[in-house]
């Protein structure tokens, strides 16, 4: 349930239903050449299957993929929710002028060359900008790639992306079109789905604070991530993080990676959509105050990610670790108290349990070694163990291939411990050729799987 104080901060910001959920969207700038981004727009929403209707505008064709076009978006004649604009830059003023005449609520600008571009750039974006405000338009970008929803309602792919990705639960904000299409594709390779994917661009209107309380509210998004070069309001970004992070039953996490944290970084940003990066120790204080959890790379911002969005949140820092090893288990050891949680000390009655099921070799202090030697006997006895404890929050179970380990039967045993949901449950199989086909049982079955403790 959303609180008063969160009620209060969602006042004032963009309705985004005509962006993400639209009956009709208009392609102002679609293009019969294939290999152009008006061409890779209208097919993506054509071949994506959505579920409303699409309008080509295009003054020099009648027709485009089979499907009529229009002059201009006044000649379409009926109402129309999204406008994708992708004309030179200097044409997008008239274009919004048009579209507000016309009614349009949402507009995504993916044409280049505003602000990112020096003084002239950002007049014309500020010209854009009063006239989306004029007309009441929603706008995203300029500058951007576009913007995907996967809700089978809509099934909108209004970006020139390479495909439609998996549905799923992850949401993604990137201040990076490029870096959008290049983690759609790493997502594809390691089976991740998305609900959305925003490109913000050059942020002259929507920013990252609207796509948050969009998400906050929507039944398809467990877990955020921010790809960000600056923030455009900070003090509602903390106000507004906070309550999506924070205790109620609405409580989802943001995961952030923040570009420009060096001195060159923040030159580059400039560059890029025309952002001023700010100091990294504020970003660094805001997220700790917002309860955003920052990755330093894009891996990490994943790894992250596939665990919140597949286990049940901790209820709190205490971990149990189950190892085949004992290397392992004290780097795992070493990762968990570097990053603030606790070795979780094991009841009585679990200590008793696991004295009658396992070998007498076996150390039965967190971490719960099962020697070389384990099979997935011992690990089910010690994973179902922990989960019963009530001194456990989290579980890491390592594995390293020896010559007796059964690796397909103990990816099962974790698989089904994880569907229990009461617990979250992190594996790790060191390794890659050994581990590969086991390995593929806890990826395919949404159970996070990582390489090294």
């Amino acid at each position: 349930m959303v609180t008063t104080e969160g009620e209060e901060l969602l006042a004032g910001l963009h309705d985004l239903r005509p962006i993400l959920e639209p009956q009709s969207v208009a392609v102002i700038g679609a293009s019969r050449q294939q290999g152009t981004v008006g061409h890779a727009v209208l097919t993506n929403l054509l071949m994506g299957q959505f579920t409303g209707v699409v309008y080509p505008v295009n003054p020099n064709a009648k027709s485009i993929c089979g499907v009529r076009t229009y002059p201009s978006v006044l000649d379409i004649p009926d109402p129309v929710d999204l406008a994708v604009v992708i004309v030179r830059a200097p044409l997008v003023p008239q274009v919004l002028e048009q579209c507000g005449q016309k009614g349009v609520r949402g507009a995504i600008v993916i044409s280049a060359g505003f602000k990112e571009t020096g003084p002239e750039g950002a007049k014309l974006e500020e010209q854009v900008r009063e006239i989306a405000h004029h007309h009441g338009i929603a706008l995203v970008g300029p500058n951007c790639l576009g913007v995907i929803n996967t809700d089978p309602n809509f099934r909108l792919n209004a970006s020139f992306a390479k495909e439609m990705p998996l549905p799923g639960n992850i949401a993604f904000i990137s201040q990076s079109g490029a870096l959008c299409t290049a983690v759609l594709d790493y997502a594809k390779g390691q089976g991740i789905g998305f609900s959305k994917v925003v490109s913000l661009g050059n942020k002259a209107d929507v920013n990252e604070n609207d796509f948050l309380a969009f998400l906050w509210r929507d039944p398809q998004t467990q877990v955020i991530l921010l790809y960000i070069e600056e923030l455009s309001e900070g003090q509602r970004f903390l106000q507004l993080a906070r309550e999506i992070t924070g205790e109620g039953d609405m409580r989802k996490p943001i995961l952030a990676l923040k570009a420009g944290r060096t001195p060159a970084g923040a030159r580059a940003v400039a560059s890029h959509t025309g952002s001023l990066a700010g100091s990294d120790e504020v970003y660094e204080a805001l997220f700790a105050q917002a309860g955003v959890l920052r990755a330093d790379t894009v891996e990490d911002l994943f790894e992250y990610a596939i665990a919140f969005a597949n286990q049940p949140l901790p209820q709190g820092k205490r971990t149990a670790i189950i190892t085949n090893a004992g290397g392992p288990g004290i780097i795992a050891t070493d990762g968990c108290v570097r990053y603030g949680l606790e070795l979780a000390q094991l009841s009585e009655q679990t200590l008793t349990f696991l004295r009658e099921k396992l070998p007498p070799h076996a150390s039965l202090q967190n971490p719960i070694d099962l020697i070389g030697d384990a099979q997935h006997d011992r690990y089910e006895v010690a994973l179902n163990a922990a989960l019963d404890d009530p001194n456990v929050d989290a579980i890491v179970v390592l594995l390293t291939p020896q010559a007796m380990t059964d690796i397909e039967n103990i990816a099962w045993v974790i698989v089904n411990a994880s569907k229990r949901q009461s617990k979250p449950i992190l594996a790790c199989f060191m390794g890659l050729v050994d581990i590969s086909a086991g390995g593929q049982h806890p990826k395919e079955q949404r159970c996070p799987l990582l390489c090294f403790p």
